[in-house]
């Protein structure tokens, strides 16, 4: 009997269906091993060996590997092909003990000629995976044990910090400061609609193009002038425009297209992601490289032909380049690990695998050919232009029609249908439409433009997306509303403290390059340790020095316009605890007065509705924030009510 260890019980059931009796499969549900809660766990003295010790709530676990590990003829280790993963295998074989019998396997999908070929081609640990993981553990480690302390002593207690979730808080606070600085300039756009003279009369709209008009003053200046003008074609150019398939998931663009089509937390899709995996119905689901197995295009194209037919397939197989400098292009995209078969799932699975397949079939597909027209008109001095496009052939928009939830993209085929007409031929004014506009701010972040944002920095990596967007909005650094993040006043105190005392540490290009010091120790090019020392040493510094020196911040607060009824000199205002906002005394500590804050949004309460309470004592509906820092609704009757949902109820009332 052979053994084999995965992190997590489904993994372990699915590898259990295809490997048969002959061998056991158990789970470490997750890391087994973990530097101490307690204390810092890191030898700073003696090159920063950190002191892993056996999770507490894995003991029971722990005993039964190893009970287990005695009586197999061999033992193989096979968690995720990541560094995380290399990292489970290094300290379950820690924990087994010096054994001749125990090997490191490795797969990227979780099928049975992929398990089995593991099997027969077992590895040792590599060492620069699990090096390059104890440089993030070990480096995470000393940024939070050292800059938690100097919040708490600074600006707040309870406070936190985080090495990149620092520098993501940032990005926000820097887009809000951007978007309340922005000045909006007023514009005005001109559109004619026209029709031909002669044959078969159809009406278009032009737009004038080539001047700038800012005022109201302009507009109707220029309004008059093509009122009285005569209208002529002055150009026609046809074109045929190709527009290829886009390449199949990476996790970055997984994550985004899950928020911008389903409205999904970075978190909620790497869930269901991970559940897919373990399943083994996709490869795994943390990568950044492009690259797809020659074995999968082939069967993909067959399943192209057979479906769609031979126009649908392109003369030659499709391979994508990876642009990130930093992918482990030994990871492949993420693509369906069979094409023709797909078990009973979860709705939310069901609907990420959907788009997952649809995606990697439509890769392989060929392009869609559209027939775009711009027609360019003069009328007097002014040129005025209308542009179209209509879809010749589908290609593998076949998989994608054009839709706002069509996960790829958002142009339309017929952005504008233009009739038939010639160079020269004369046109008549219909209308004179001028439009008033005004420039708009940049908007916010949500989760797909934040997640963009980090990898075009270089900031963090496909593990970390959405443990970092998670951990921002449990600190309460920072808030989402109808999907966009916006920072909370202790977000923006803890952000300047950073900012102005460690300006090098929370710059973008820093972090960046520090993951790339990871991604080099990974391959073996840097040491972890040589790393470690070479942040450490200035940072520690300047740590000292601020904790000295540096002058306590002040959290902004807003004010609710009326006294504290228990001293009668304080005002009320709201403040951010660990569970969210509440009431309290401007003169805390000395008052201690606090109140619960209902942040009301202008709706009654679905339930309370539906029953015979008068409505001035039906319960309105109040943001609440769950344990995990997520924002749900529910009624302010509670526990009267108990009704709660995590989508806003839309209100009735006019």
């Amino acid at each position: 009997m052979d053994l084999v260890i995965v992190e997590s019980p489904t993994k372990a059931k699915t590898l259990s269906r295809f490997l048969g009796g002959g061998y056991v499969v158990m789970a470490t549900m997750g890391h087994i091993k973990d530097l101490p809660k307690s204390t810092l766990g890191i030898d700073v003295k003696n090159n920063f060996k950190p002191d892993y010790v056996p999770v507490v709530k894995r003991e029971s676990t722990i005993s039964d590997l190893v009970k287990e590990a005695k009586k197999a003829k061999k033992v193989f280790l096979a968690s995720d092909p990541d560094r995380e993963g290399e990292a489970i295998a290094s300290h379950a074989k820690e924990i087994l003990g010096k054994r001749a019998n125990v090997f490191r396997i490795s797969f990227h999908e979780i099928t049975k000629e992929a398990v089995e070929e593991a099997i027969a081609t077992p590895r040792d640990i590599d060492k620069n995976l699990v090096d390059a993981q104890t440089g993030r553990r070990v480096l995470d480690r000393l940024v939070g044990y050292e800059l938690s302390p100097l919040l708490w002593k600074k600006v707040r207690r309870g406070l936190s910090a985080g090495r990149v979730q620092s520098v993501a808080v940032r990005l926000i606070i820097e887009k809000e400061r951007e978007i309340k600085a922005f000045k909006k300039d007023e514009y005005w756009e001109i559109f004619c609609d026209v029709k031909r003279k002669e044959g078969k009369k159809e009406n278009f709209t032009v737009q004038l193009v080539q001047e700038e008009v800012k005022n109201g003053n302009k507009a109707d200046e220029i309004a008059g002038q093509l009122t009285k003008s005569d209208y002529r074609v002055s150009d026609v150019k046809k074109r045929e425009v190709v527009k290829n398939s886009y390449p199949p998931f990476t996790t970055s663009t997984m994550s985004q297209a899950g928020a911008r089509l389903f409205g999904w937390s970075a978190k909620r899709t790497m869930r269901a992601a991970q559940k897919l995996y373990e399943e083994g119905l996709i490869t795994y689901h943390r990568t950044d490289s492009f690259n797809i197995s020659a074995a999968a295009v082939t069967k993909t194209r067959e399943l192209i032909k057979k479906t769609y037919g031979e126009k649908y397939l392109p003369e030659s197989a499709k391979f994508y380049k990876t642009t990130s400098k930093v992918a482990q292009e030994a990871h492949e995209a993420i693509r369906p690990t069979n094409l023709n078969e797909k078990a009973e799932i979860a709705p939310d699975e069901n609907k990420l695998y959907d788009l997952i397949f649809r995606r990697f079939v439509a890769c392989q597909m060929t392009a869609g050919i559209y027939d775009e027209t711009i027609i360019d008109v003069t009328a007097g001095k002014y040129l005025l232009r209308a542009s179209g496009q209509i879809m010749k052939f589908d290609g593998w928009r076949k998989l994608f029609p054009i839709s706002p939830t069509s996960g790829v993209g958002s142009d339309s085929p017929e952005v504008n249908v233009l009739p038939e007409v010639n160079k020269d031929e004369p046109l008549q004014l219909i209308e004179v439409n001028p439009v008033q506009k005004f420039t708009e701010p940049p908007p916010r972040f949500n989760e797909a433009s934040l997640i963009k944002m980090l990898e075009k920095l270089g900031i963090g990596r496909p593990s970390t997306y959405a443990p970092i967007i998670s951990t921002i909005q449990i600190r309460n650094y920072v808030e989402k509303d109808e999907g966009k993040f916006s920072p909370t006043l202790v977000g923006v105190a803890v952000n300047d403290f950073l900012v102005k005392n460690f300006p090098e540490e929370l710059e973008y290009q820093f972090t960046a390059e520090m993951e790339g010091d990871l991604d080099n120790i990974a391959t073996g090019e840097k040491k972890w340790e040589d790393t470690i020392k070479k942040f450490w040493g200035p940072f520690a510094k300047k740590v000292k020095i601020v904790t000295k020196e540096g002058k306590r911040v002040k959290i902004e607060t807003e004010k609710l316009g009326k006294k504290c009824s228990d001293c009668k000199g304080g005002e009320l205002v709201i403040r951010i605890g660990r569970f969210g906002k509440f009431i309290s005394c401007s003169k805390f500590p000395d008052c201690k007065h606090t109140e619960k804050y209902l942040e009301k949004i202008g709706v009654k309460c679905p339930e309370c509705e539906k029953g015979s309470l008068p409505r001035a004592e039906r319960g309105d509906v109040i943001i609440k924030k769950s344990g995990k820092g997520r924002k749900f609704f529910g009624c302010s009757r509670y526990p009267d009510c108990k009704w709660a949902s995590w989508r806003s109820p839309k209100s009735e009332e006019k």
